[in-house]
């Protein structure tokens, strides 16, 4: 029978600091495994926090509890998470089908496995594993006019600005596609999350505004030969957004219609 002794401080009403992500993923951590402690800043300030508790064994060892503060605030991120991923979720869906309805075969959430410039020069090629938000090639049997395009999607500011200092990322996608575009929401408020001017010259820039997609600023086509066979056979291993929806696949069939419609 575990005691409680050495219990953290009781949670105060809010936090002496912020917490962020790796809080929460910390606190998840803990709340799925055994809790043994890892001793480091970030585990100190949730102790600090009230959001962990110390549980000490009648033998002596020390293992690490989520407080009833700590579900707490699990629970409130949840709710954030859920919030924001709807937002993110919804506009990767606009995108998708915006690049259908132009006629193009689009995937969402793939995992494409990307070639990234060398570190040092002469140096070794190196490789990544890159997730765009949307991914379209054009409906054609010539390889070298697929034109790949990728859309990358952005709801909050601290997620763009995030990702803006990841020059990586951007190089992945631009190695997948012919071109990359940055699509922005806007805050609660209405107004754009991010400018053109913040983003980097090599991809494009879209807004979507008032349930429109408005273009700040166009991405530069870069001349794109065949795509590798690893990336046909990701795509030929998934299932890409569906060309017809419902009620455009109604009106073939509508009796309004006039003849040779």
């Amino acid at each position: 029978m575990l005691s409680t002794a050495d219990i953290s401080i009781a949670a105060a009403s809010s936090p002496p600091f912020p917490l962020g992500r790796p809080h929460a993923r910390r606190l998840r951590e803990i709340y799925r495994s055994a809790g043994w402690p890892c001793q480091d800043l970030l585990e100190i300030e949730l102790l600090a926090a009230g959001l962990l508790q110390r549980i000490t064994s009648p033998e002596g060892h020390i293992s690490l509890r989520v407080s009833d503060s700590g579900i707490t605030h699990l629970a409130d991120t949840l709710q954030r998470n859920r919030s924001t991923r709807t937002k993110h979720e919804a506009l990767v869906e606009h995108v998708a089908r915006e690049m259908v309805r132009a006629g193009r075969v689009t995937w969402r959430g793939l995992a494409l496995r990307a070639q990234l410039p060398p570190a040092e020069e002469a140096g070794p090629l190196r490789w990544c594993m890159a997730k765009p938000d949307v991914f379209s090639i054009r409906n054609t049997s010539v390889q070298e006019y697929v034109d790949p395009v990728v859309h990358e999607i952005k709801v909050h500011r601290s997620d763009l600005l995030g990702d803006l200092r990841r020059p990586e990322k951007r190089a992945a996608y631009l190695d997948l596609g012919g071109e990359c575009w940055y699509v922005l929401g806007c805050d609660a408020k209405g107004k754009p999350i991010g400018s053109a001017d913040e983003i980097p010259p090599e991809c494009g820039v879209m807004l979507m505004q008032e349930d429109r997609f408005v273009v700040l600023r166009a991405a530069p086509r870069r001349k794109r030969q065949a795509l590798p066979f690893g990336v046909w056979m990701a795509l030929a291993k998934a299932t890409p957004v569906a060309g017809l929806l419902e009620d455009e696949q109604g009106l073939l069939g509508c009796d309004d219609m006039p003849p040779g419609a």
